[in-house]
């Protein structure tokens, strides 16, 4: 069989994988609303030989984006003698998954010892009911262009015995190396925009930068730095086995001297050294407003959201079933949005490299046109003896190395991902809840300064965000804790000290809002409008972007004052300086569901609260 051919020499292989490859998915410790990564569920370590001259998968269309497009569809022709519930099919990019770059071999080893994990996989029953009574099926994928050629590999035995039973032909995009999927962040000044993107080229086969202007004015062009990561820059397993794949080349160009609330135009540009162009397709966005203006400004927030694939590929138990609807009434709504908080536990690739291509594939339409702001969270940082402040692997072995480089954030040091920003009337303070916050710690003085920078007769909104709840949650949560008890010790004297409105966590996957609050108890009686001095910090949780979701606890806490066990977001905006309204909105129909206002003048800002003022002096 012509296949058959092909497929020998696909599958001339060497032992690469040690049992250890897998053992990351073990190690992790799951708490309520976390999933299990769905390709840690195929050890492909354990995949044998059962090729058969009568099974077949075929891949068409061969050539991809041949129109400038950056997804497409294909369909997949499966045939086989002896078809199972439970035979798979698996996406292999690069084509040629026995890579010359496995780890050194075993001969006594059965091959085909594959050394690294596809990029998604469906079982072959998936919408083909008749499958195991005919052995054939049709599939359609959705590919996204990530640098390298595709093939399908049938898989009997299911994801735990795999045997490979054929192999498709190679598809591949037009132009693998194109610029693709820019996410944009506010730079360290308040008129400064970065763009971030990835493409195939090296600084040694292309020079990027970015053509960018007012609309309808002259262009002119930016130069853009270029980063990448090798695989020992990875922390452990699966980041550094089976999880790894070429990142590809990670371009920031920083666009400044913006003039502020204005529409801008750009487009991701590579000069190839033999003098020709590779160009993106356009893309617009509007610059931030000088710090205290008074004009409409409009923030959404949320974490947690992860990934999804729209073919319905990489579902195990419906691993973050809300990450579409969140995204996609997002997008139906853009035109209401300015800037974007997405407040750790970005993607939940868990180390498995290429689920960062698919991810910023499905932000692109938010990133690309307002500014997409992270935190980082336990799926990014924590890995074991890494100085995590939790020494767990929840990030797969990645510790901080995709989200720091995949993601521009207007840090002094990216490693430690803390930071301020501007947007107009708001101030943010974006803590690292990865690393020590605790008092006389480098992020507690950073976090002091930070707080105690903002002018709050320009700024009167003042934002605190981190990805694990350092103030107040009712989940049940670890032996039945709120929040982070340490957090709370530490910090609280400091978001009450500089009158921090509003503090807004992820990492509990649920929504739940409490009375403006200091020292566990509620120091306003108000429920959904707060005028004059609000006297402390109203708590926000508001991990349910798109993961598996919380539950709440038995308890029934005084300060909590809604809660909600579903996916949403929520959107802050500010109508001046004097009025804030505050939205939380469901994914699945965009509405609000809950809200409350504050209204004030900077005198109730400055009014003395508990713990809040200074002492005074008697002097003359």
């Amino acid at each position: 069989m012509e296949g058959y051919s092909f497929l020998a020499v696909k599958v001339v292989l060497v032992l690469v994988l040690l049992v250890q490859f897998t053992a990351a998915d073990h190690s992790h410790k799951k708490h309520a609303g976390d999933g299990v990564q769905p390709l840690s569920k195929i050890q492909i370590h354990r995949a044998v030989y059962e090729l058969h001259e009568n099974a077949s998968v075929k891949a068409y269309p061969v050539l991809l984006g041949t129109k400038g497009e950056d997804s497409q569809w294909v369909t997949i022709e499966v045939a086989s003698p002896k078809p199972a519930e439970d035979d798979w099919l698996a996406v292999f990019s690069p084509a040629d998954f026995n890579s010359s770059t496995c780890p050194p071999t075993d001969d006594r080893e059965v091959a085909p010892n594959i050394c690294s994990a596809p990029i998604k996989y469906r079982f072959a029953n998936d919408s083909n009911a008749g499958y195991t009574k005919t052995g054939k099926a049709s599939l359609r994928f959705q590919l996204i262009n990530q640098r390298a050629d595709f093939s399908f590999a049938l898989f009997s035995g299911g994801l735990s015995t795999p045997k490979l039973v054929a192999v498709s032909n190679s598809i591949s995009f037009a132009n693998p190396n194109v610029p693709l999927y820019p996410r944009l962040a506010q730079g360290k000044d308040w008129n400064e925009m970065t763009v971030t993107w990835t493409s195939g080229y090296n600084i040694n086969k292309a020079v990027p930068f970015v053509k960018w202007g007012l609309k309808g004015e002259a262009q002119i062009r930016s130069p853009a730095g270029t980063l990448t990561f090798p695989r020992g820059s990875l922390c452990g397993p699966p980041a550094r086995t089976v999880g790894w794949r070429d990142p590809g080349f990670i371009h920031t160009s920083f666009l400044k001297d913006l003039w502020p609330n204005s529409l801008y135009t750009y487009k991701l540009g590579h000069k190839l050294s033999n003098g020709s162009y590779i160009w993106s397709k356009s893309y617009h966005f509007k610059s931030s407003p000088y710090p205290g203006e008074d004009s409409l400004q409009r923030v959404v927030i949320f974490g947690d959201m992860g990934k999804a694939e729209r073919d319905g590929s990489n579902e195990y138990t419906d691993y973050q079933p809300g990450s579409l609807n969140t995204t996609d009434t997002l997008i139906k709504d853009l035109d209401n949005i300015d800037i974007v908080f997405h407040i750790g536990d970005i993607v939940y690739a868990n180390g498995y490299i290429s689920q960062w291509d698919q991810f910023t594939s499905q932000v692109e339409p938010i990133a690309s046109n307002v500014p997409y702001m992270i935190a980082s969270g336990n799926h990014e940082r924590d890995a074991p003896g890494t100085g995590s402040f939790y020494d767990l692997n929840d990030s797969g072995g990645e510790c901080g190395v995709l989200a720091e480089t995949m993601f521009y954030v207007p840090a002094e040091n990216r490693a430690k991902f803390w930071y301020s920003t501007d947007y107009g009337m708001f101030h943010f303070c974006i803590a690292d809840s990865e690393h020590d916050w605790r008092e006389g710690s480098e992020q507690y003085k950073f976090i002091e300064k930070c707080l105690a920078s903002a002018d709050r007769q320009k700024q009167p909104w003042l934002i605190f965000a981190a990805h694990r709840v350092l103030g107040y949650s009712s989940a049940q949560w670890q032996g039945g804790a709120f929040g982070e008890p340490m957090g709370r010790e530490s910090l609280q004297k400091l978001w009450q000290k500089y009158k921090v409105d509003i503090a807004l966590y992820g990492h509990v996957h649920n929504y739940e809002r409490t009375c403006p609050i200091y020292q566990n108890q509620c120091v306003n009686t108000e429920k959904s409008h707060y005028s004059g001095t609000v006297n402390g910090t109203i708590h926000v949780v508001v991990g349910g972007g798109g993961s598996h979701l919380s539950a709440f606890g038995p308890v029934q806490t005084s300060w909590s004052l809604f809660r909600d066990y579903d996916f949403g977001f929520v959107k802050l905006t500010a109508f001046n300086h004097s009025s804030l309204l505050f939205e939380y909105k469901k994914s699945k129909d965009g509405k609000v569901y809950d809200s409350f206002t504050i209204s004030r003048d900077y005198k109730d800002v400055l009014a003395c609260v508990h713990d809040g003022c200074e002492p005074t002096t008697l002097a003359p």
